[in-house]
C-alpha cells in the first residue's frame, strides 16, 4: 500500500508502508505441509478407504497451491496428543518453510491440538487467533467463541492451527495467512 506525505508545503513524496516494503523484498514462493487432524479420517486412512471425507485439507491444498506455493506434506492424524506430536514432527524435519493443520481446535475432550503445538512453539502469533475469530464472528456470529484457533512459529517455521471446518480453512487460508505469508515468513526467518 502506498501513501502520500507532505514534505514542507509544497512536495509530495511517494512512500510505501513497512509490511509493503517487507513484501516487496521477500522470496514469493514457499512450502507447506498440511496436517488433517480427525480421529475418523485417520482410520479411513487405515483401513486403506480410498475418499476419507477430507475436504478441509483438499481445500488446503487448492488454496495454498493456487496462491503459488508448494505443498511437499500431507498427512492425516487421530485425536492424540502423541500422534499430533509426532505428525507435527514429522512435518516439521520436511523442507516445508510453514505448515497448517486443520482439526482439534475445539473445546471437546479430544480436541488437543492447541494443547500439543503451543508446548512446541518458540514464539505465538496472538493477532492471528484475533483476527480468525474477528473474521469469522462477521461470517457466523458468535459462535465464533467456540475456535481456539492460533500461530506460531516453531523452528524458524511458521504454523498455523486452524479448526476443521472446510469454511473455517477456506477463510483463514483465503483472508489471512496466503495474503500475508511472505511478510511472516520474512520474520520468521530473519
Amino acid at each position: 500500500m502506498e501513501k502520500f506525505i507532505k514534505i514542507g508545503f509544497l512536495f509530495r513524496e511517494k512512500v510505501m508502508s513497512t509490511p509493503a516494503k517487507h513484501k516487496k523484498g521477500a522470496k514469493k514462493h514457499y512450502k507447506c505441509a498440511i496436517l488433517t487432524i480427525s480421529t475418523s479420517k485417520y482410520w479411513k486412512k487405515e483401513k486403506g478407504e480410498e475418499d476419507i471425507g477430507d475436504l478441509s485439507g483438499e481445500i488446503a491444498k487448492e488454496l495454498v497451491t493456487r496462491s503459488g506455493h508448494e505443498v511437499v506434506y500431507y498427512d492425516v492424524l487421530p485425536d492424540e496428543e502423541d500422534k499430533i506430536h509426532e505428525g507435527v514432527s514429522k512435518a516439521l524435519n520436511t523442507d516445508a518453510d510453514f505448515i497448517v493443520t486443520s482439526g482439534g481446535t475445539g473445546l471437546t475432550k479430544s480436541d488437543v491440538t492447541i494443547e500439543v503445538i503451543s508446548k512446541l512453539m518458540n514464539k505465538e502469533m496472538p493477532g492471528f487467533g484475533e483476527l480468525f475469530r474477528l473474521k469469522s464472528y462477521e461470517k457466523i456470529g458468535t459462535a465464533a467463541v467456540l475456535s481456539r484457533a492460533i500461530a506460531g512459529v516453531i523452528k524458524q517455521k511458521a504454523i498455523f492451527c486452524l479448526p476443521g471446518s472446510p469454511d473455517a480453512v477456506r477463510l483463514a487460508l483465503t483472508e489471512i495467512i496466503m495474503p500475508e505469508i511472505v511478510h511472516i515468513m520474512k520474520h520468521v526467518r530473519d
